[in-house]
């Protein structure tokens, strides 16, 4: 007797659902669920500067209300998001920032490039970006805003595929056609308009033609009526250590401008390396 009742409590405990608590602190993929729930919310709230309801925010992401509730309590004690009562929506918060700001400080050139970006900028009357590559995205570490009329794809802090974006598509024709095809194979080659690149053998053409004339043209393959060209910034190995791009309407980078401001961004990115002291590589012969 004693024995069948044991069994029945293993028996019982084995398929008693968990504790909420207990369920939060399980692994999952290495991590723990409740902190990837609370980075997801920080994330969710960074698409969008006009900030989330509560019920709209546990939509985004997926969540219940009551759990997006208790997990922002949690991050506004800690001044990761904020709250706005005038309009009852969340926000993230000055924590974020601080903390976000390490990425730039630690990419210690930002500061260095400003000049350049701004010389770029009056020198093509449009907006000069900074960006980096971080784990096969696009990150935008800074710009200078142009004084005309712009609409913006991706804002300072933002990510962007490689294959879609000038300076994703400038740093990747540094790389072997190998190190492209694995970038291609993990992230995929998404389909944003139009005029978007996504067939590999497409890509391996335009590369070339990077290689070529030392500058990459995002012709509205991100977004619909907005060009971007770029060029790669080198560190003192000869690798690519950043890129910096214009950005404008397609009614004022018009084809007869994309050649003369590609080689004004090739030129203030070479003139960047120099000061980073970087070395511009080798021109490969043929």
């Amino acid at each position: 007797m004693q024995v069948a009742m044991r069994k029945n409590v293993i028996r019982r405990r084995a398929v008693e659902p968990k504790s909420s608590a207990d369920h939060d602190a399980e692994p999952r993929d290495g991590g723990v669920q409740s902190v990837d729930r609370a980075l997801s919310i920080i994330e969710t709230l960074a698409e969008d500067d006009q900030g989330y309801r509560l019920s709209d925010l546990a939509i985004r992401t997926g969540l219940s209300t009551s759990t997006v509730h208790r997990l922002l309590a949690t991050l506004e004690s800690r001044r990761f998001v904020q709250f706005n009562r005038a309009d009852l929506k969340w926000h993230v918060g000055s924590r974020a920032f601080t903390v976000g700001a390490t990425f730039a400080r630690r990419r210690n050139f930002s500061a260095q490039a400003v000049p350049y970006l701004r010389k770029l900028r009056d020198l093509t009357r449009e907006t000069a970006n900074l960006a980096v590559v971080d784990d096969e995205f696009i990150i935008v570490l800074t710009r200078m805003e142009s004084r005309e009329i712009m609409r913006s794809l991706t804002k300072v802090g933002g990510r962007a595929a490689m294959v879609a974006s000038g300076v994703g598509k400038a740093v990747l024709a540094t790389y072997s056609d190998e190190a492209v095809g694995a970038i291609i194979q993990h992230h995929g080659m998404p389909r944003m308009t139009e005029k978007s690149i996504v067939r590999p053998g497409d890509l391996f053409k335009e590369l070339e033609k990077i290689r070529r004339q030392g500058y990459a043209v995002d012709d509205e393959e991100a977004c619909m009526g907005l060009r971007c060209i770029a060029a790669v910034v080198y560190n003192d190995c000869a690798e690519p250590l950043a890129a910096i791009s214009v950005s404008g309407m397609t009614s004022r980078l018009t084809d007869d401008r994309l050649s003369t401001l590609g080689q004004t961004v090739r030129e203030i990115a070479a003139e960047l390396t120099a000061a980073l002291g970087g070395v511009m590589p080798e021109p490969k012969a043929g």
